[in-house]
């Protein structure tokens, strides 16, 4: 009996063979590579497309949400809940318009059962990690988050009751500045009657700055940066002349080093009593800031700069001021918001206002249309009256006289 060749003398078909013995039967459910970090702006420099997000935050916010987004990750896995019921926040509806899987409530015990780097696969309300590890959670569709984000708005009047009481806080700590100015940088860029444009990397501010750009070329207002707001002015082909950035900024909220260096003045925002020391890195950048000591968010900060160098009219690109957008940012740079909105309110302008109450200076071809117009209605005027008839009659037989003379040299 002829004895088989064994199998593994044949590469090729050995290749095969152990290839097919690989394949898995496709299992229900989304994966991805977890990326696990309960600081959530830790998490965004390190989020890429496919990946589920692993974090621990409770009422997502938009911005975050926005950032999760712009991520591409395919799943949000949250050990807290998504919507407390506090109040109604917008991150999970962003997620949601997004197509994004939501799972919350999934516990503390996420971060033990889910490591960094690992495939997990997401299925229903359950999360299967590796080495048979399975979690159980709340699965958060559009449906349900709408529902939830209308049952929260019952929570409203408490959250009004702490941004009453954040902002006396606020006012308390900051009177000087927001009262008399004490303590705001003088920057060499001139602003005093100078309209200002001031970017905030906030929802849309990309189509908000491309829709102020006959604005900016016919104006020539002062262009003020905050954080990557900077960095989209330089990708709008402009140079942003006052770039403002917080001290307490991570290398991912930072607009690039090439921004900065273009910029005429560089504002760096520290709290008070923080350490002097603070602009170090970006000295060694060869950028050397002035320093803004108080409290106030960075966008705020850019909005009394322009406001205590008397600027005329201030642009807010990225900035808005509903009241479901004050409560979602969940932080005390809620009252901050508030009191700059009040002090800066007679010279702020939003973006998605200027293109409707502005038209552009007159040029002067527009000029000479009305003037043409004008001599056209005036001579079509003139005609109807027994002079402008003889006028015309008159103008009729020179040129015919005219004519007939350069008919006769041609001859």
């Amino acid at each position: 009996m002829r004895r088989r060749r064994p199998a593994v003398w044949n590469h090729g078909q050995a290749m095969k063979f152990a290839s097919r013995t690989r394949q898995t039967p496709d299992l229900p459910g989304t994966s991805g590579t977890a990326r696990v970090d309960r600081r959530a702006r830790a998490l965004l420099a390190r989020l890429a497309p496919g990946d589920v997000a692993v974090i621990d935050l409770l009422d997502l916010d938009r911005a975050t949400a926005q950032a999760l987004v712009d991520s591409r990750v395919v799943a949000v896995l949250n050990a807290s809940s998504m919507i407390s019921g506090r109040y109604p926040n917008l991150g999970p509806q962003v997620l949601a318009d997004a197509g994004v899987l939501m799972v919350d409530q999934l516990g503390p015990t996420l971060f033990t059962s889910v490591k960094d780097g690992e495939k997990v696969r997401v299925d229903g309300e359950t999360v299967h990690a590796g080495e048979g590890r399975v979690l159980s959670g709340r699965l958060l569709g559009a449906d349900r988050v709408r529902e939830l984000t209308d049952d929260a708005r019952s929570g409203l009047s408490h959250q009004l009751e702490s941004f009453t009481h954040n902002s006396t806080e606020f006012l308390r700590r900051e009177q000087d500045l927001l009262l008399h100015g004490q303590g705001v940088p003088v920057p060499r860029t001139k602003i005093a009657d100078r309209p200002v444009v001031v970017v905030v990397p906030g929802r849309d501010y990309v189509e908000e700055l491309a829709a102020v750009r006959r604005f900016v070329a016919e104006q020539r207002p002062v262009l003020v940066g905050v954080d990557r707001g900077a960095d989209a002015i330089r990708s709008a082909r402009l140079r942003p002349d006052i770039v403002v950035v917080s001290a307490n900024a991570g290398d991912d909220e930072l607009p690039e080093p090439k921004t900065l260096k273009s910029a005429r003045d560089v504002i760096l925002r520290v709290d008070r009593g923080a350490n002097r020391n603070a602009g170090e890195r970006f000295t060694k950048l060869g950028v050397t800031p002035l320093l803004f000591e108080s409290t106030a968010t960075t966008e705020d900060a850019a909005l009394i700069l322009a406001d205590a160098q008397h600027a005329s009219v201030i642009v807010g690109v990225g900035m808005h001021a509903t009241l479901d957008e004050f409560l979602d940012r969940q932080r005390a740079g809620l009252a901050s918001t508030y009191l700059t909105r009040l002090k800066v309110g007679p010279r702020l302008v939003d973006a998605t206002a200027v293109p409707t109450l502005y038209s552009g200076r007159v040029r002067p071809r527009h000029l000479l249309a009305v003037v043409v117009a004008g001599a056209v209605a005036l001579a079509a005027a003139i005609g109807t009256t027994p002079v402008g008839q003889e006028w015309a009659d008159a103008l009729t037989g020179q040129l015919s006289d005219l004519l007939d003379q350069l008919q006769g040299m041609f001859q």
